[in-house]
């Protein structure tokens, strides 16, 4: 057979499309598999943005595989874990002035990529 001529077929909007649909599918709380808790409070996520924006979930999810985990965090604000999620899901987050410091250190509890500290290997970069 002759090669056959191959197409690339890109979506130029992808990245913003899907963030928009990550977010209204949070929104919605439409298949979410996972039940983050704090301070009394819950917050239902999908195990696959959490496991790919922090590899503190991921490890937490992988070795504990349930079709739907409850995650209590002890010592995370419900503030926090709000933010943190709204950063998850949409790649950015407003935080005010004073609560940054406090914001960033569970968010480095947490690994989350973006606003946890990087390895020191990469730092020396």
């Amino acid at each position: 057979m002759a090669d056959q001529q191959q197409f690339f077929l890109k979506w130029n909007d992808f990245q913003s499309n899907m963030v928009s649909s990550f977010k209204h599918l949070r929104d919605e709380k439409s298949f979410t598999d996972v039940t983050l808790a704090c301070e009394g409070q819950t917050c239902k996520a999908h195990k696959m943005v959490l496991s790919a924006c922090s590899p503190y979930f991921k490890s937490l999810l992988e070795e504990n595989p349930s079709k739907h985990p409850i995650i209590i965090l002890k010592d995370v604000a419900y503030s926090h874990l709000q933010s943190i999620l709204e950063f998850m899901y949409a790649g950015e987050v407003n935080v005010s002035q004073e609560q940054l410091p406090a914001f960033l250190k569970t968010a480095d509890r947490l690994k989350v990529k973006g606003l946890a500290e990087a390895p020191q290997a990469i730092k020396r970069e």
